[in-house]
């Protein structure tokens, strides 16, 4: 293969490698323990 294309392939697993993880802590069960700043601070 190509060097390009090693690289894009690589860029592409890495992004969504992040984009899976961003989207399990924020909706999966790890999202239980996140706090709301704005519930804490209510006037």
């Amino acid at each position: 293969m190509e060097t390009a294309t090693v690289l894009n392939i690589s860029i592409a697993v890495f992004l969504m490698a992040i984009t899976a993880l961003s989207i399990y802590t924020a909706f999966g069960p790890p999202s239980k323990q996140l706090s709301d700043p704005f519930e804490d601070h209510e006037d």
